[in-house]
């Protein structure tokens, strides 16, 4: 069984990521099944630290970046997410290539979500494991005057 609650495509998805920090970095949605969503980054200059490294800060770019979208398709409309605490643990240094992410969630509850996200090489090894905590809201109605 399904946990997306809207209907998306690939597509879609990277559409959203027009004019943003996602589409500046190069992080483009690659595949979901029932249960998780994947983003492919690359590792170049633009997401290097000075010592010619994958940067941390843009492993929790693409941790939030899958966690974040993939609890707002998993919400009924009137709903939306957001991000509340995010942790990495970067445990694999790389210099040129490409990073693979995936997120799951851990538990999807009625006003919290929780999602690991774990981004690994080519090769199937771990770089960085992440974990994001979600808030659940509802969109406010409008007041009519």
């Amino acid at each position: 069984m399904s946990i997306w609650k809207k209907s998306f495509t690939l597509e879609s998805l990277n559409e959203t990521s027009t004019n943003t920090l996602v589409e500046h970095l190069g992080i483009e949605y690659s595949t979901f099944d029932d249960n998780s969503l994947s983003a492919v980054m690359p590792v170049e200059p633009r997401t290097h630290q000075p010592l010619g490294m994958l940067h941390g800060g843009a492993s929790v770019v693409l941790a939030e970046t899958l966690g974040s979208l993939a609890a707002n398709m998993c919400v009924d409309d009137g709903k939306y997410c957001v991000g509340l605490d995010i942790n990495a643990n970067h445990l694999r240094a790389m210099r040129s290539g490409h990073v693979v992410g995936k997120a799951y969630p851990v538990h999807l509850g009625a006003t919290t979500q929780v999602w690991q996200i774990d981004i690994k090489d080519p090769r199937g090894r771990m770089v960085c494991t992440s974990r994001l905590t979600i808030a659940v809201m509802r969109h406010k109605k409008a007041v009519e005057s």
